[in-house]
């Protein structure tokens, strides 16, 4: 089987620090090669790979402001396109940009919809919805206008990360600065309940920062690490009391969430989007509806069993879980067979 895996070319595949989505990929691309099948990654020309690496955009978008997005957008998908007759499979995860290329090849084309940046998008979605493999990141993140094939949960090399079964004393958030973050409320939540909140992630909304979150920082009680590699994620995240995820808009999926749980560290967080499907209420985390109710959680995140949230996630987010499921789907796709609308099954209990 070859398959041809498109990754964003906003940040390297995997991204150095920022770059959920590479990340993703690369996680599919290192465990398909693992499992024998030829993988080509179409990435930027930095980007590693045990597969064959395909790019004709050197460096990521987001690390040159001198790159134009949309040019090297549009080259990096026809550079696929232009060869896709050598392969069994695209898998595409880049968006609505790939579908519309997709009538114009005979290789079958199996979209990750990594979550919908807006309602504006959908029209691309319709009208390629006949010609395209939708697989959906969770059921939250459906839209009742499309047709889905699958879900395939993201899941997380577990040996980058490590279970600290002795929490640490401070809150952690972990994730961009963004509104529909809710870094503000994790403050909040933070100063309310009188303790230590370390925040990390890259600045999205320079607006909000300045005016919300940095007047807040006085690097004793809050205090911003800025973007962090691996190594520090480990760290961060497996030293932290809870994770504080009070997010503003339906979260498609949430990797720090199962990051966090894959230490050991339960996670508090509104209910909404995925977090259903993410946390286990009550043993690996809670779901909460606002600021009170987080800060009242957090008087019992210590009869939560720091164990069973990096078990939850062995059993439901792996690495090897997810590339199977994705392997499986490749097979039935090139088989040329109509898939059933597939959702998948978590497992229930925690140790």
């Amino acid at each position: 089987m070859k398959v041809a895996l498109l990754s964003p070319i906003a940040w390297r595949t995997p991204p150095r620090h920022y770059g959920p989505w590479e990340r993703v990929v690369s996680l599919i691309a290192e465990g398909l090669v693992k499992k024998g099948v030829d993988v080509t990654l179409f990435a930027t020309g930095d980007s590693k790979t045990a597969g064959r690496l395909e790019y004709i955009c050197p460096i990521p978008y987001e690390e040159n402001p001198n790159m134009d997005a949309k040019v090297w957008e549009a080259m990096h998908i026809a550079h696929l396109f232009e060869q896709a007759h050598k392969f069994d499979i695209i898998h595409n995860n880049y968006d609505f940009l790939p579908l519309s290329y997709s009538r114009q090849v005979d290789t079958p084309m199996i979209t990750t919809i990594h979550g919908f940046s807006s309602p504006k998008i959908l029209p691309i979605y319709r009208e390629y919805n006949r010609n395209n493999y939708y697989v959906s990141i969770s059921n939250a993140d459906r839209s009742p206008d499309l047709d889905y094939y699958a879900t395939v949960y993201h899941g997380i090399d577990l040996n980058e990360l490590t279970l600290k079964l002795n929490a640490g004393s401070y809150l952690l958030y972990f994730g961009r600065i963004h509104p529909d973050k809710g870094t503000a409320q994790a403050i909040e939540i933070a100063r309310k309940s009188d303790m230590q909140l370390l925040i990390a992630g890259i600045i999205q909304d320079k607006q909000y920062f300045n005016q919300q979150i940095y007047p807040r920082i006085d690097n004793k009680k809050v205090i911003y690490l800025g973007s962090v590699g691996p190594a520090k994620r480990d760290e961060l995240l497996g030293n932290a009391l809870a994770l504080l995820h009070p997010i503003h808009f339906n979260e498609p999926f949430g990797l720090s969430v199962i990051e966090a749980m894959a230490c050991g560290t339960p996670v508090i967080a509104f209910n909404k989007g995925s977090m259903p499907e993410v946390i286990k209420d009550g043993e690996t985390g809670f779901l909460v509806d606002n600021v009170e109710m987080a800060c009242e959680k957090l008087g019992s995140i210590n009869k939560i069993k720091r164990a069973n949230c990096r078990y939850w996630v062995e059993e439901n987010f792996s690495q090897e879980r997810m590339v199977s499921d994705y392997l499986s789907l490749y097979q039935e796709i090139i088989k040329g067979g109509k898939l059933p609308v597939r959702t998948p099954s978590l497992s229930g209990r925690c140790k």
